[in-house]
């Protein structure tokens, strides 16, 4: 299992609304974090669309953007090496 950057924009839309845009971006940047294989080499877990649908469920608000930048901060701040996975500007 891994992470379907379709079915993820999709669970994105839903569980944190915001824009198709928004959340179509977040599920590449997703995509391209599981292919590096970074996070699971620094988590022992494989990066999958229900890891990511739940740690932006910790964020505290936001779109999937906003969440995701946020997680991707707390990343940065454990591990180091998450910066370039995050969401700089995307069309909405």
């Amino acid at each position: 299992m891994s992470v379907d950057p379709d079915r993820l924009e999709g669970r994105l839309r839903e569980a944190f609304g915001g824009t198709s845009g928004g959340a179509r971006v977040v599920a590449r940047q997703a995509a391209d974090l599981a292919d590096d294989g970074r996070y699971r080499d620094d988590t022992g877990i494989p990066l999958t669309d229900d890891v990511v649908v739940d740690e932006l469920a910790d964020a505290p608000d936001g779109g999937p953007p906003e969440r995701w930048n946020w997680w991707m901060g707390s990343l940065e701040i454990a591990f180091g090496g998450y910066e370039p996975f995050g969401v700089r500007r995307y069309r909405p």
